[in-house]
């Protein structure tokens, strides 16, 4: 059973930074395709990042590139997220997002994900 649970979000001014980070159990540390999404109420689920647990470029949504960075631990049993220069439109609970087992195909197609509860980020102008 993949567990997934996700921390550091709060409230921050505009312009402000978090460090979120996520805590995996059960996962591929090897070949498996993890991320971090956000949701903003009343829109649809929207990716920030991914990468393969084994390595690799890291594919940003182009709403963040740049001032967000993804990362993981040594070990691989956690994985991060670095939210810079936030702004009001970041306003969302973000989401770490991983298979049960190894992703085959192309990381950036895959949906097979086991979700957190999400983390919620909330900046204010």
């Amino acid at each position: 059973q993949v567990e997934l649970v996700e921390s550091g979000g709060g409230s921050v001014q505009d312009g402000g930074s978090l460090r979120l980070s996520c805590v995996m159990s059960h996962v591929s540390f090897s070949t498996g395709c993890v991320g971090w999404f956000r949701q903003a109420p009343g829109k649809e689920r929207e990716m920030v990042a991914r990468f393969w647990t084994g390595g690799g470029s890291i594919f940003y949504g182009v709403s963040v590139r740049g001032r967000f960075t993804a990362s993981q631990d040594t070990v691989r049993t956690k994985i991060g997220l670095e939210v810079n220069r936030l702004k009001p439109e970041d306003n969302a609970k973000f989401y770490c997002a991983a298979p049960e087992g190894k992703t085959y195909g192309q990381c950036l197609t895959e949906n097979d994900f086991h979700w957190g509860q999400g983390t919620p980020v909330t900046v204010s102008s």
